[in-house]
């Protein structure tokens, strides 16, 4: 596993992240499996772990607390969320007023068995929410050594521009895969404020490597019916990317993951998982180079 500065954190981070959301958390995922999977992460270097209060119902955060419970975590990048929360019934409620903020750090805190969190993130804020008073609450958590560093993640260009624009974060965690080359610009402003970057959804959900056609059990139904619900012109749009699952010496995954990787201004690419096999091959991934015929006909294929 190689490493990436997290921008100007002063924090250090494995080029490859897990995410601790989605089936990985819900209870219809052996608990046991999924704590497996946080322990071999760590047998393979992976430091950034990234979750959030909303996450799989809200039992996320609880969950990796209690596979992280005994470890040495102290060289760990832990990253949660704030500004959003389960609020019931598979809903999510929203609130980014300064006591919510601090609120929800606090219990993220006790949730995941911890006395700082490395990285708290603004999660999905409007641009109008990046107001002062709430950049005073995430520098109060500081002063209190509950927090090292503050960040936002958006999937609208717009709010991701005022991320980086704002003085009080210092990472923007953003969509960026094959599917999202222009996400390139906006990575290039971040690191030239010094902000750091995750980039979030690098394999595209799946779906460049076709994983929904791939159904194995519960979990690989749960997925492939959250793609076709939400995520219809992304499936269509990967098929233009099916080169890649014929490349020699990678998959199609660790070829989505090079790419990500292989702009300088991204620190980490953070990818969840339900499958030992995937993550072994995800954290391969770190050091790996696209070949030259491969990257051009990326770059065609995304009309560069």
């Amino acid at each position: 596993m190689r490493y990436r500065p997290l921008g100007r954190t002063g924090l250090t981070v494995s080029e490859i992240g897990f995410g601790c959301a989605s089936y990985w958390g819900l209870p219809l995922f052996d608990e046991g499996e999924a704590v497996r999977l946080v322990h071999r992460a760590l047998d393979l270097g992976v430091t950034l772990f990234d979750t959030a209060p909303g996450y799989s119902r809200g039992e996320a955060e609880p969950r990796l607390g209690r596979a992280l419970k005994g470890r040495d975590v102290s060289s760990l990048v832990i990253a949660t969320k704030v500004g959003t929360f389960h609020a019931g019934g598979g809903r999510t409620g929203r609130d980014f007023s300064p006591a919510a903020i601090t609120a929800s750090v606090e219990s993220s805190l006790r949730r995941l068995g911890l006395e700082r969190l490395a990285l708290v993130q603004l999660h999905g804020p409007a641009a109008a929410e990046l107001n002062d008073d709430l950049f005073a609450a995430l520098e109060s958590l500081r002063a209190r050594g509950l927090a090292a560093a503050f960040g936002a993640n958006s999937f609208d260009p717009a709010v991701i521009a005022a991320i980086i624009a704002a003085p009080g974060l210092d990472v923007v965690m953003l969509d960026y895969n094959v599917l999202r080359p222009e996400r390139g610009a906006l990575i290039d402003a971040a690191a030239a404020r010094g902000k750091g970057v995750l980039a979030g959804m690098p394999l595209a959900m799946g779906h460049v490597d076709g994983q929904i056609r791939k159904v194995r059990g519960l979990r690989d139904l749960w997925y492939a019916a959250r793609a076709l619900k939400n995520h219809r012109e992304e499936l269509a749009l990967a098929e233009r990317f099916a080169f890649l699952r014929r490349l020699e010496g990678m998959s199609a995954a660790q070829a989505a993951l090079a790419y990500v990787l292989e702009h300088p201004g991204v620190s980490a690419a953070v990818t969840g998982t339900t499958r030992l096999a995937h993550l072994e091959a995800n954290a391969a991934a770190s050091g790996l180079v696209l070949p030259a015929e491969a990257r051009a006909r990326l770059r065609q294929a995304q009309g560069l």
